[in-house]
């Protein structure tokens, strides 16, 4: 049964401790229960969100809109890198940062140090949820290496041998939020978290939610949970086939939600028998906070999506009046680099002219004719990005994903209305 731990803090070593922070004295950890084992009974209400909210996910990612949704998840990936990186309190422009993903590929120049280490983190967290997703089976290993790559500089990878706790002082928890389990407990919670996430006894938003909830609390590395955790959700949506990939922003919601995630995470921590009401009302409690996070996002990505077909027609009419002028006809051939570049604009943003040709697989004059065409009609805007070398972007996709992030981080979900709550880009301007 989930309880709490009864347990004495002691200072070994005082040398380090500031003078006010030389406290020793009871503290309390908290055990919970094996999901593996816990029965789960969802009251109807709780079952007609979870549909409601599956079905706006699986809308999404199979609607007319799901592969502009692509571009906009991996820029969304800039927060999650800022959050893995030491940068504080600076949020590179998605121009920024998409330039430097260009210079992975490429030798250009134009961004800073803090939008190239972004661009680096948003690899690796790209590529490790992919890893994990795509594998037979999570292991405990897979969930190891996710933390390493997230956290590369990290001291202390593998599951914590120490204590840790969420907020109070950073020398003792007799002042935290909240004490996960001691560090004995830690490997057979997670073998039985990892059984659970490799399940599909509930429903994927259901597993997403719990899986979630419970690697929170069992809090089981030294530092990097909230990130492991959050990429969690994904590998969980993407694995059960609700989502092909993590196109769905409900980390960012759930980060603009903070109050209601904390309250709904410290509601899941309940000690009552586990087939009680009470434990019932917990994980209903935190699944309400999580279900309603994963309906806002969904309906949020759906705006983003309409915002890039609407942007996507206004080129298609800019491209025909442009070329109408020089008496060309208005539309290119569906296989041309023309009609191709425009229709993956809003997932690769920014291109060079070899960037174009290898990812078309055409000459080097014809990718520069295609850029030069959208150039001249306005869709795309010439910049120097090295010495000889000119880049190609698209300024309204740019400002379509930081309107999109701006968004994210109001509790309104209108900066009209609530100004971000996080580090955000400033406005595009117009």
């Amino acid at each position: 049964m989930a309880r709490w731990l009864e347990a004495v803090w002691e200072q070994s070593d005082l040398d380090m401790v500031p003078r006010a922070d030389r406290l020793f004295g009871p503290y309390r950890q908290y055990e919970p229960d094996l999901v593996t084992s816990r029965p789960l009974s969802m009251s109807p209400e709780a079952n007609r969100d979870a549909t409601v909210a599956e079905r706006a996910v699986r809308e999404l990612a199979t609607g007319p809109g799901a592969q502009a949704l692509e571009g906009l998840a991996r820029f969304l990936l800039r927060s999650e890198a800022i959050a893995s990186s030491l940068i504080e309190g600076i949020t590179p422009s998605p121009q920024q940062v998409a330039l430097a993903e260009l210079a992975q590929d490429e030798d250009v120049r134009g961004f800073s140090d803090q939008a190239r280490l972004v661009a680096n983190n948003i690899t690796v967290l790209r590529r490790a949820g992919e890893d994990l997703a795509s594998a037979d089976a999570i292991t405990m290993d897979d969930i190891e290496a996710l933390h390493r790559a997230l956290l590369p500089d990290e001291q202390h990878h593998g599951l914590r041998r120490v204590q840790n706790w969420i907020g109070g002082s950073s020398w003792h928890p007799l002042s935290a939020d909240f004490v996960p389990p001691p560090p004995e407990l830690v490997p057979g919670l997670m073998d039985d978290l990892v059984e659970y996430a490799n399940g599909s006894v509930h429903a994927p938003l259901v597993q997403a939610g719990i899986v979630h909830a419970q690697f929170e609390t069992i809090h089981p590395f030294t530092d990097g949970n909230g990130r492991v955790g959050r990429a969690l959700i994904h590998t969980v949506l993407t694995r059960r086939g609700l989502t092909p990939s993590a196109i769905l922003p409900v980390s960012l919601v759930l980060a603009t939600l903070r109050g209601r995630y904390v309250d709904g995470l410290t509601a899941y921590r309940y000690t009552a028998p586990p087939h009680s009401a009470e434990a019932a009302n917990a994980v209903a409690s935190w699944l309400d906070v999580f279900l309603h996070a994963t309906t806002v996002a969904a309906e949020q990505a759906r705006l983003f999506a309409g915002q890039v077909a609407d942007l996507q027609a206004a080129w298609e009419t800019r491209l025909a009046e442009h070329r109408a002028a020089q008496g060309r006809r208005e539309t290119p051939r569906a296989d041309s680099a023309t009609s191709r570049i425009l229709r993956t604009l809003p997932e690769v943003p920014i291109l060079t002219t070899r960037t174009a040709q290898r990812r078309l697989g055409v000459s080097f004059p014809a990718a520069r004719a295609a850029l030069e065409e959208l150039a001249d009609a306005g869709i795309l805007a010439r910049r120097s990005v090295e010495r000889g070398t000119t880049g190609y972007t698209a300024t309204d996709v740019f400002s379509l994903v930081t309107h999109a992030e701006r968004q994210l981080a109001s509790t309104r979900w209108d900066t009209r209305v609530s100004a971000p709550r996080r580090p955000v880009p400033a406005p595009p301007q117009d």
